[in-house]
């Protein structure tokens, strides 16, 4: 396993990181009712995928208050317990923004600070390493129903977090550019977080406006989807569309459907021939293009069981990217 420097902190986190939203099982929107959560899974399964991932030399955990509402910050927390991790050896990854619980705006400075003081229980840990804002979409309600901007403040408590030694990398998670743009030189993030794939790299290819703010304001990004939630591994028939369970974001992804699996069959089969005709080669290859990029310290693929994180491990331990390489997968999926 490489690791990779989080911003100016002088943290390191394995590149290849995993992603813990599929541990919180099935979730629902409480504003929208949509699906936000995946098919359940099963405690011991989840074990044994993180003790293969540590094993490899995993150390990079992202998780977040909304996955499951805590169920996956509770599960990671009492993996590591049993599984004896040294927690320093460890670094926690977690989100406050999607879940607001009774407040009237998640972002609400008294919020932010009652979700953390929950994720720090619900991890079984005294400190977050890194903590994000999940989105940056800080315009919500107050307590008397005004519309009120929470940016400033915001900030301001996730610094006085930072103060006090609860959490010791500030980031930001977000899902436009203009987003980011304002967020950032308020946050001063040490680092960036959405998604990044072969499919969608806007975030992280060179010459856009995100990569150039990480360059002027000396941030690391973190993508996460590199596998394009399995989309990316071929292992979808289009003559038989998956199916999910109720509860399931996916059942929501459009790119799930026959049309869109169809259309992506050509392009797939380029990829194998480039890369392997395997699962295990094409996550490999997947999670390298992402690492391939400037700034980028780690992505963070899913797992939901031990086969799934050999999957996910396998870019480890293979050589970086060509340049040539980067490029044909760019131009593969413009």
């Amino acid at each position: 396993m490489r690791y990779r420097t989080v911003g100016k902190t002088g943290i390191k986190v394995s590149e290849i990181g995993f992603g813990c939203w599929t541990m919180g099982g099935p979730n629902w929107s409480s504003d929208s009712g949509q699906s936000i959560g995946w098919a359940d899974v099963n405690t011991d399964e989840i074990l044994a995928g993180i003790k293969v991932g540590l094993d490899a030399g995993v150390n990079h955990w992202d998780n977040a208050d909304v996955y499951g509402n805590g169920r996956a910050e509770r599960t990671l927390g009492a993996c590591f317990r049993k599984l004896g991790v040294k927690r320093a050896d460890q670094v926690i990854a977690t989100k406050v923004g999607h879940f607001r619980g009774t407040a009237p705006c998640s972002y609400e400075p008294a919020n932010i600070r009652h979700q953390c003081e929950q994720s720090l229980r619900n991890l079984q840990t005294d400190v977050i390493d890194i903590y994000y804002f999940h989105h940056g979409t800080f315009v919500g309600q107050t307590v008397d129903g005004r519309e009120h901007d929470y940016l400033h403040e915001a900030a301001d408590t996730m610094r006085a977090l930072v103060k006090e030694g609860k959490v010791r990398a500030v980031g930001q998670s977000a899902y436009s550019d203009e987003d980011f743009e304002r967020a950032v030189p308020v946050v001063r993030p040490d680092v960036l977080q959405s998604k990044a794939n072969m499919r969608y790299d806007p975030f992280i290819r060179p010459g856009n406006k995100v990569p150039a703010l990480m360059e002027k304001f000396g941030c690391s990004f973190v993508g996460f989807g590199p596998l394009d939630q399995g989309i990316l591994l071929d292992k979808f028939d289009p003559e038989n569309p998956p199916k999910f369970v109720e509860g399931d974001y996916r059942n929501n992804r459009k790119d799930m459907q026959a049309d869109s699996l169809r259309e992506l069959k050509p392009k797939m089969a380029q990829l194998r021939s480039r890369f392997g005709d395997s699962i295990e080669a094409l996550s490999s290859a997947a999670c390298r293009f992402v690492l391939g990029h400037p700034n980028v310290c780690s992505t963070i693929p899913g797992f939901r069981n031990a086969r799934q994180a050999m999957c996910n491990i396998k870019g480890a331990s293979d050589p970086a990217l060509s340049p040539a390489d980067v490029e044909f997968c760019r131009g593969l999926f413009a």
